[in-house]
């Protein structure tokens, strides 16, 4: 049995009947369940996301760095599951869902150096 994915806003997981995601090279496979999200929906999760902006803003470079390795640890470890995932959702081969899933990795530990790099600049006005 396929699980139903519900959406988190503001930490909550909510959601409607859903709809069935379809694998594209074979119609007869159904690839996960998924809710549906509304128009008041996005609109929460909007809101959502503006009011843990202050927060985030005052979390530390080290804090900020945590969370995206922890992203790009978790993508790592789940590479193979996940881009199995992404070849049959998205009619890929097995090596380019891996290999996307590899560069998403690598895209959020990139990131997660960049928040160590204090760099800038002061333009006189």
């Amino acid at each position: 049995m396929i699980p139903f994915r519900k959406n988190l806003i503001d930490g909550e997981w909510v959601g409607d009947a859903g709809s069935r995601n379809i694998n594209p090279s074979n119609l007869d496979d159904v690839v996960g369940e998924y809710a549906s999200g509304d128009a008041e929906q996005a609109r929460q999760a909007i809101a959502a996301a503006k009011a843990a902006f202050p927060a985030w803003s005052r979390s530390g470079l080290l804090a900020r760095h945590a969370v995206l390795r922890k992203a790009s640890d978790e993508i790592t470890a789940r590479k193979d599951e996940i881009g199995r995932a992404l070849a049959r959702e998205e009619g890929k081969t097995l090596v380019e869902g891996i290999g996307e899933t590899v560069r998403a990795a690598q895209i959020f530990d990139f990131f997660a150096g960049e928040t160590l790099r204090l760099s800038g600049e002061l333009v006189p006005s």
